[in-house]
């Protein structure tokens, strides 16, 4: 199966496969047709199954495609908002986004994110300005409906991306309040990881004489993957990790690293060790992209460092290691990056470097997938007991590891990812607020709300 068999334009199919993509996944071939065909869909999909292009492809296309479309294309036709995804967390939200970018880039459609913890303004001359499709966290989106700066009368899709982490995190009150806002007829997408009565009430109130689909989730963190920790201290993470690709004679490593910065840092670094390496993610050109997989792929490249959006499209049978360089902001993520190796039933190791940044994060990684890791000192990388965490820059800009809300200093906050915490899954430190289509696409654990 094709992704043009499933119906999808010629524009988004060529955005597909430039990022690496051939053939979809079971959560995107039940999905894409389902809601193409205009009906309610209730999705069973965990982060991992390739759910984001199973929502945002068919909304591309129907929206690029449809008489409506046509005319807001128009130059001197204002835009509207006629699509609209709720996300739990500001990670989850600009991910979202960017893929919407990424696949929609042949269309003349566009987008925008908005989440708290950051400025206004720069959202309210934005969303004036117009937008197709808007990806949001609910408090911030009722920030704005609150001062009467988004109209959202003309949405014709909505989009719940994991509901169940959304009532998890306190939402319900919000959501219900978002419904009240959007005209009665729309197509209603539900997503979320498990069924609860919680998720089968929201979807007996929201949904339509749905369609019911399921799938497992494609990456676990299986037994022929060998996971282990490292602990060490967040200066001497390059030394040590040249030292674990010399020592153990790695030839083919993927690493991961938190921001597009971090990733060309350490290309840098390693290079002086007289490592190859090369950097992939948002802010690299299709064709650096292209050759830097390419490379790694047939091996004549030793180590591939990227972003978790960018490195979607690697898929590679045989890869050996994989390298938490930083753990990601979303636990769920730690299960995606390392279900890249140990694949068609060879073996993998998945290594992760942590400093005392991030324990946080790997306690919320080991809940997730209910075992303790392994640790591992290195002799002559022994960390400093004493060592005191400090927040972690993410790539919002705003500090803090992120599956939380709330503004750092307590109160009720409205970051969209945690307290005090940042944005999203690729962009570097200082990525915009909400971003418009462009080339490029969680701090302690309180219990706050993301905003």
């Amino acid at each position: 199966m094709s992704f043009s068999s499933l119906g999808l334009s010629d524009a988004i199919v060529r955005a597909v496969t430039e990022q690496g993509y051939t053939a979809p996944t079971p959560i995107q071939s039940q999905a894409i047709p389902a809601v193409l065909n205009g009906g309610d869909l209730l999705a069973g999909a965990q982060t991992g199954t390739g759910k984001t292009a199973g929502f945002t492809l068919p909304i591309l296309h129907r929206l690029s495609s449809d008489t409506v479309g046509a005319a807001q294309r128009n130059k001197t036709a204002p835009r509207v908002i006629r699509a609209l995804v709720l996300t739990p967390t500001r990670e989850l939200a600009a991910q979202v986004e960017e893929s919407v970018r990424l696949y929609g880039k042949y269309t003349n459609l566009n987008s925008a994110v908005i989440f708290g913890g950051v400025g206004i303004n720069p959202q309210i001359k934005l969303l004036k300005h117009g937008v197709d499709i808007l990806v949001a966290t609910p408090g911030r989106l009722l920030d704005h409906a609150g001062q009467g700066t988004i109209d959202l009368s003309k949405i014709e899709i909505l989009i719940l991306d994991e509901a169940d982490r959304m009532l998890d995190m306190g939402f319900i009150h919000d959501i219900r309040k978002v419904l009240a806002l959007l005209p009665p007829k729309r197509q209603n997408l539900l997503f979320s990881a498990t069924f609860s009565d919680d998720i089968k009430a929201l979807a007996d109130r929201l949904l339509d004489n749905p369609q019911s689909i399921e799938v497992a989730r494609r990456n676990s963190t299986v037994e022929v993957i060998a996971q282990k920790i490292h602990p060490v201290d967040r200066d001497k993470k390059h030394p040590m990790l040249a030292h674990l690709i010399k020592s153990n004679n790695w030839t083919q490593v993927l690493v991961f690293t938190r921001t597009k910065h971090g990733a060309n840092k350490l290309v840098e670094q390693l290079g002086k060790d007289g490592i190859g390496a090369m950097a992939i993610h948002g802010n690299k050109s299709q064709s650096a992209r292209t050759k830097a997989l390419a490379e790694f792929k047939d091996g004549s490249l030793q180590v591939l460092v990227a972003t978790d959006i960018a490195a979607r499209g690697i898929d590679i049978d045989q890869l050996p290691h994989v390298v938490n360089y930083d753990l990601p902001n979303v636990p769920e993520d730690y299960v995606h990056r390392i279900g890249r190796t140990g694949r068609a039933g060879a073996t993998g190791e998945a290594v992760s470097l942590v400093c005392v940044d991030e324990h946080q994060m790997l306690k919320d990684i080991e809940k997730l997938i209910k075992q303790t890791l392994p640790r591992a000192v290195i002799p002559g990388f022994e960390p400093d007991l004493n060592a005191k965490p400090q927040p972690i820059q993410l790539r919002s800009g705003a500090p803090g590891h992120a599956n939380r809300g709330g503004r750092p200093g307590g109160g009720r906050g409205h970051g969209g990812g945690g307290g005090g915490g940042g944005k999203p899954r690729t962009p570097s430190t200082g990525a915009p607020a909400a971003a418009k289509r462009s080339n490029g696409p969680r701090p302690a654990s309180a219990a706050r709300r993301d905003r």
